[in-house]
């Protein structure tokens, strides 16, 4: 890679002046893009092409509770090691992040980082869930970038229409693409609505069809593809890890795993985009308080009964709600741990400061 790939990875103005930062307490630094995550090592292209890095430990464990951690498509300060592995000394600012409740710890997982669209899959099959759609599509809005849905395996789906006026009606300002990525239909009417040189997050259940998108996208066979069960509809897990990859056009494409559920992460603005048409109708409620139950002027209410708002989509809403709001409470939880640690470290610095010094 020569000197200037770096601005070909997406690296610019928004990211620089916190790489001059730390660059200036740090003498070597680069600026570099994580490629994929393995644990605690890390996959980094640099203008010295790509190599494992692994994290600064004074800098990234002994703080852990403000610091954050690089994920797939993070821009990071790293310093070259021509005969090991590089290390990482920061993670800079995020133009966009696509976060998720991890199930297991119940905190906020990142699972990729500064990308333009969302492109969140559904096979146009029994697999077909238009509530798993809008959770991807509330993260998505809530990420910072743009949802695209693509609806795969458009060859083999015998009510095209259907699947698209679903989606349509029930995802306002949302684009829809159907596309075959075994005959190529739709995939260059895809391509020219992407920005050229973006970085796209590939989104969806498992047997989607995430890895038969990716190679149409880049016109050849980058990653490999496996078969569903013809039973239900569902597949495998092709891909293990997430992962960028560049394709020959300069697009770049972060690839994720198959996720079955996807729990929400605090999603305020996500909910209001995604669901702007009830939140609209709930404008011309007579209260502005309502609670959409038994108060006189209930525009939800009314809605629910001429059908303007259908009841699959409102219990859907009340339930993302929740689960956004319980996700806030958790977030809020959180920061105030991390400030009340911060303050206990100050405290001591400050105490050890004034004992050395003499100080009482």
């Amino acid at each position: 890679m020569n000197k200037t790939s770096m601005e070909k990875l997406g690296y610019n103005e928004f990211y620089k002046d916190e790489f001059i930062e730390i660059a200036a307490k740090e003498s070597g630094m680069i600026p570099g893009r994580v490629s994929a995550v393995h644990r605690e090592r890390y996959q980094v292209i640099t203008e010295y092409g790509e190599s494992w890095a692994t994290l600064k430990g004074s800098i990234f464990y002994n703080n852990h509770e403000s610091v954050i951690y690089p994920t797939t498509g993070d821009f990071v300060a790293v310093r070259n090691n021509p005969v090991g592995e590089d290390i990482i000394y920061g993670v800079l600012k995020r133009k966009s992040e696509f976060s998720r409740m991890d199930s297991f710890n119940r905190t906020k997982q990142v699972v990729a980082a500064n990308f333009d669209y969302v492109l969140i899959l559904s096979s146009m099959n029994e697999d077909f869930n238009i509530k798993r759609l809008d959770r991807y599509i509330v993260s998505a809005w809530e990420s910072g970038a743009e949802p695209v849905v693509v609806l795969t395996k458009s060859d083999i789906s015998d009510e095209l229409s259907m699947y698209i006026d679903a989606v349509e009606s029930n995802s306002p300002g949302v684009q829809v693409f159907p596309v075959s990525s075994v005959t190529g239909d739709g995939i260059a009417i895809l391509k020219d609505y992407l920005r050229k040189e973006s970085t796209l997050v590939l989104l969806g259940s498992s047997g989607v069809g995430k890895s038969s998108l990716l190679n149409a996208l880049a016109e050849d066979e980058v990653m490999k593809v496996n078969t569903i069960r013809e039973d239900d509809a569902k597949g495998k897990h092709t891909t293990t890890h997430r992962q960028l990859i560049v394709l020959d056009d300069g697009t770049m494409v972060i690839d994720t795993p198959g996720m079955r559920e996807l729990e929400l992460w605090s999603s305020d603005t996500g909910m209001e985009e995604a669901f702007h048409d009830i939140e609209t109708i709930s404008e011309r409620c007579r209260f502005r308080d309502c609670g959409h139950n038994d108060e006189p002027g209930c525009a939800i209410r009314d809605s629910l009964q001429s059908g303007e708002l259908t009841n699959s989509r409102w219990e859907n809403y009340l339930k993302l709600k929740k689960e956004s709001e319980y996700a806030r409470a958790k977030e809020e939880k959180s920061a105030k741990v991390q400030k009340k640690a911060q303050e206990k470290k100050f405290g001591k610095m400050q105490k050890e400061y004034k004992k050395n010094r003499g100080i009482y």
